[in-house]
This record gives structure tokens, C-alpha cells and sequence, in this order.
């Protein structure tokens, strides 16, 4: 071997015994007065977390129903996935953070009666609470939601519902809320749940994604950047075809993709490197 490919090999040798992984940490908790006991989430530390002093931008990452907060740990390969995206250099070093929404109830938002508070815990005490445990950057450029299914329901209405607080909101193959107050009804039939005429309209509002899009006032217009992603094969095509299709008409910068695939985790996992990427976009200068 001559001398220039051997010292070349050296270096490749050193990069690779030096390269820092990152680390998931699945089982994490914290005290909830809202929500009345403990919840847990998962969190991803970026490879130079522990040997810096910085601070970091972070994402919030929603899992869909039936997972919890180890969903996008198990089956997402976030760990993988991110420590590729920041080694590559196609992502910037983030925390990521993962909460449980399925103890106790399902869901992410209040519930109609306003009995169980998860929108309220997740603004009032889960995000003061990231932000005074890990050294995170607090001020809106650097923070951004993402999710799927459920999930993806989720980053849509925490976006809509305060645009104030995200950069940018990526919801991936979204539930966007019930289509019409028939479904709102049919949904609640399921749960058991009773609720009046005027609780209807007024929870249909506030998580109809569509209503809530066509109600952006046009100074808000560009207050959070927009990657939605859906399957051509996803039973919830439609309602996220319908929100493309209003974003258009009010002239909402987005972007939309529509790939090959369904309501799966392969599709999710070959998301998550672009969901990495455009929220980058916001944590550097763009």
C-alpha cells in the first residue's frame, strides 16, 4: 500500500472509532398536575450532547394510536435515522422528544367535555418542562412538531392552534380531524361519549384542520413552514389531499408529497430523514 492511501485509511479508521452515536433514552417520566400522575416520554440526545456545553434545537415527535412514546424509538429507528441525518450533515444536531399519548386516554387534544387536558398538559407543563430539563433553545425558530397518524393530527392542530410557538410543523399520513359533525358523532357513538349540539360545533372547529386553514388570518399566512407527506395508498388520502387543496386557495406556502405506499412504518421511516432535513431548514439561517 503507498503512503498517501495508507494515511487516507488512518483517517477513515479514526473517524470511525471517534464517531459519537447519539442515545435514545425510552422510559423517561415526569409529574403531572393537569393529567393527574406520572407520563412518560422517550428522548433523543444528539452524539455530542454529553461532551458539550451548547444548546439544541428540538422537535417534538408524535407517535400515532396504539404506539406510545417508544413507537418512534422501536419501530421509527430514530436513533438510526437521526444520528445518519447529523453525521451526513443533512440535519443539524436536535433533541427529539417522543411523549406518551395513550395512558389514560388516547389522543393528544382536550376532551370534549374538557375532562381530560392533554393539549393543556403538552403547553403548560410537558414543553416548560424539556426545556428546563435538557439544554434546549426556547425560542420559536428552534422548535418544530411532527407526527404520524394520530400524530400527524396532532402536529396539525398544535401548529394551527398556535403557530406561535413552531417553526415548522411536518405531519406525516395525518388524521385532520373529522370531516364533518356526522363523523364527529359517529366517533364519540364509539366512545360512549355525550355530548350538545353546541360541543359538537364547537370541538368540530377548533379540530377540523380544513376549518382551521381556511381561518388563518393572512398576516399569518407564512408563521409556520408546512411538509405534509401521505401514501397514494393511505385511507387517509383524502382529508390530506383536502388540506393541500386549501392551502393552495388561501396561498399557504407548503409542501406536499404524495409517494408510493400506505398507513405504514416503512413509509414513516423513509420520511423521517426529510422531516429531519426541512426542520434543519428552520434551525439554521435559511
Amino acid at each position: 500500500m503507498n503512503q498517501p492511501a495508507f494515511y487516507l485509511l488512518l483517517i477513515l479508521i479514526s473517524n470511525v472509532a471517534f464517531a459519537q452515536p447519539g442515545k435514545v433514552l425510552d422510559s423517561e417520566s415526569l409529574p403531572s398536575k393537569i393529567l393527574g400522575g406520572s407520563r412518560k416520554y422517550a428522548v433523543y440526545l444528539p452524539p455530542d450532547y454529553e461532551t458539550s456545553k451548547r444548546s439544541y434545537p428540538v422537535l417534538y415527535l408524535l407517535h400515532g394510536a396504539g404506539d406510545d412514546q417508544t413507537g418512534w424509538v422501536q419501530f421509527g429507528e430514530v436513533l438510526h435515522i437521526a444520528d445518519k441525518a447529523i453525521a451526513n450533515g443533512t440535519a443539524t444536531p436536535m433533541i427529539i422528544v417522543m411523549p406518551d399519548a395513550k395512558t389514560g386516554q388516547m389522543g393528544y387534544f382536550n376532551s370534549i367535555k374538557n375532562d381530560w387536558r392533554y393539549e393543556d398538559f403538552f403547553f403548560e407543563e410537558f414543553i416548560p418542562y424539556i426545556e428546563k430539563t435538557y439544554r434546549v433553545k426556547s425560542e420559536k425558530r428552534y422548535r418544530a412538531v411532527a407526527g404520524l397518524s394520530m400524530g400527524g393530527g396532532g402536529s396539525f392542530m398544535y401548529a394551527l392552534h398556535r403557530p406561535e410557538m413552531f417553526s415548522s410543523a411536518c405531519p406525516l399520513s395525518a388524521y385532520v380531524g373529522p370531516l364533518t359533525i356526522d363523523e364527529l358523532k359517529s366517533f364519540l357513538g364509539r366512545t360512549n361519549t355525550k355530548a350538545t349540539d353546541a360541543e359538537l360545533e364547537t370541538y368540530f372547529k377548533k379540530h377540523n384542520a380544513i376549518n382551521l386553514v381556511n381561518d388563518i388570518k393572512d398576516d399569518q399566512k407564512k408563521a409556520v413552514r408546512w411538509y405534509i407527506d401521505c401514501g397514494d395508498d393511505d385511507f387517509l388520502y383524502e382529508g390530506n389531499s383536502l388540506i393541500h387543496i386549501a392551502m393552495k386557495k388561501k396561498e399557504i406556502p407548503h409542501e406536499f408529497r404524495v409517494r408510493d405506499g400506505g398507513h405504514t412504518w416503512t413509509y414513516w421511516r423513509t420520511a423521517l430523514p426529510d422531516v429531519l432535513r426541512f426542520v434543519s431548514e428552520a434551525f439554521h439561517q435559511y
